[in-house]
């Protein structure tokens, strides 16, 4: 958790932000499947040993709402956030299985003041999304508003 409040300006092009861990249980797998991914392979174990995947794994919807937890849980929006105006170039490289233990390593890709509101400003970030392996799960990249510095 970050100890001092960020602004947009305190945003630049290759800092990083490194998230800690969280271990996905099967029973989180399958109730999140339930609940917004129904499909065998996120919630039926039986089914998903018989597919291609030869088991259970997390939604890839799962993964990116954990993702953006594990990096909301740094603190780095905490003063400043003004919401997104979306997520380009989402990549699901590999299963997430029950057991797996995700972190994240955001990396700030570019900084722009707004052309139209001065207040704010627009951050564009990779997020890579690591299991216990160091192997990347998934990747995005998120658009975040960010307020200004107050004067």
């Amino acid at each position: 958790m970050l100890t001092r409040a960020l602004y947009f300006e305190d945003f630049h092009a290759g800092e990083e932000f490194r998230t800690t861990g969280i271990t996905l249980t099967e029973a989180a797998i399958v109730d999140f499947g339930l609940a917004f991914d129904p499909q065998p392979i996120h919630v039926d174990a039986e089914a998903a040993r018989a597919s291609m995947f030869q088991g259970l794994i997390a939604s890839g919807f799962h993964t990116m709402a954990l993702s953006f937890r594990l990096f909301i849980q740094t603190g780095a929006l905490a003063a400043s956030s003004l919401g997104s105006p979306g997520i380009d170039e989402v990549r699901w490289l590999r299963p997430v299985r029950p057991g797996d233990t995700l972190r994240v390593l955001a990396t700030v890709l570019e900084s722009r003041p707004s052309t139209s509101k001065p207040d704010r400003g627009v951050v564009k970030m990779k997020f890579t999304t690591l299991n216990q392996r160091d192997e990347a799960v998934l990747t995005m990249i998120g658009n975040q508003l960010l307020r200004r510095r107050p004067p």
